[in-house]
């Protein structure tokens, strides 16, 4: 279901300058200390969203929640004064392990750990959010721009403050719709970066025991498309009222004719307000820009507050 072999061959070769008569090769910092092959960790990850799918057998996977493992490693950045940030990997130890919006990623990271044993120079932090890039790759979205580079934290002593992570629900529209943008500013995203971002919705699903809300956001939870979007804007979505016969008790959504669907009050937000939806329409119609816009906007929130050497050239400078 998943093949990485045809896709990671062509990353294998580090690149090349010409400095005068001498080709310098340029190493990433984990490369040059520890020795990670970045390939075969890509590959180890694959294989394993592969085969626990195959083990499933229902069409689900890790595939979303490696995503939203990454995304929340990362997610907790300030500009302001360059806290929190994916370097650290500090999502493994208490405060943030218990946070709320981090409920159900505790069974993803342990999933991880064999691969983390069998590449023990691979940091917790690469791990995490390289999780999330190959998933999105092996679902037959974008190639993302990686590096390797984040350190580990020994503790969760550094942690932010609880409540940067984003939120499906503030209470009111005009609220939640606020939130997704102070969340998103907060990191130095602008309103069209914002929305490629809440784009990885078009992988997973909610679950009542993690978040209590239920369902996917699309009939192919597995594959990264802009069917997210197209739904958006095609689809009549109506606040959910039961579920499997019975009265619905859980928080607010959202569903869609067949109640096999479902929105969260923040993903109904990007069709209320008028400059979100511009963005959109325009990814709903429009694949390849909905991907180049992911591509560089998931690669730089992965990045955030991440100490990485200055490149070779800059030595010259």
């Amino acid at each position: 279901m998943f093949s990485a072999t045809a896709r990671l061959a062509s990353r294998a070769a580090p690149a090349a300058f010409v400095v005068g008569s001498a080709t310098l090769l340029t190493v990433s910092p984990v490369d040059a200390k520890g020795n990670v092959d970045l390939k075969a960790v890509k590959t180890d990850i694959a294989d394993l969203i592969d085969k626990d799918a195959e083990k499933r057998g229902d069409g689900t996977a890790y595939t979303g929640t490696f995503v939203r493992l990454a995304w929340h490693c990362a997610g907790t950045y300030a500009k302001a004064d360059n806290s929190g940030g994916s370097n650290g990997a500090r999502m493994r130890f208490n405060p943030e392990a218990n946070w709320g919006a981090n409920a159900g990623l505790g069974g993803a990271r342990a999933a991880l750990e064999p691969i983390k044993a069998k590449h023990p120079s691979i940091s917790y932090g690469d791990l995490y959010t390289l999780a999330g890039v190959t998933a999105i790759e092996e679902a037959a979205g974008p190639t993302i721009p990686f590096r390797l580079g984040r350190e580990d934290a020994s503790s969760g002593s550094t942690s932010p403050p609880d409540g940067r992570l984003p939120d499906a629900d503030k209470g009111s529209m005009p609220k939640t719709t606020s939130h997704i943008r102070d969340v998103f500013t907060r990191m130095g995203f602008n309103d069209r970066e914002m929305v490629a971002l809440c784009g990885a919705h078009a992988l997973g699903r909610c679950h009542t025991d993690a978040s209590g809300y239920w369902g996917p956001w699309t009939n192919a939870e597995t594959t990264f498309s802009n069917e997210y979007f197209r739904l958006l804007v095609e689809e009549d979505w109506t606040l959910k009222k039961t579920h499997k016969g019975k009265p619905w008790t859980g928080p607010i959504q959202y569903e869609d004719k067949t109640g096999n669907l479902m929105m969260l009050p923040s993903d109904i937000a990007l069709i209320q307000d008028p400059e979100f939806k511009k963005v959109v329409e325009i990814y709903a119609k429009d694949e390849d820009a909905f991907f180049k816009d992911f591509a560089s906007a998931f690669s730089r929130l992965l990045e955030l507050g991440v100490p990485f050497p200055a490149p070779w050239w800059k030595f010259w400078a």
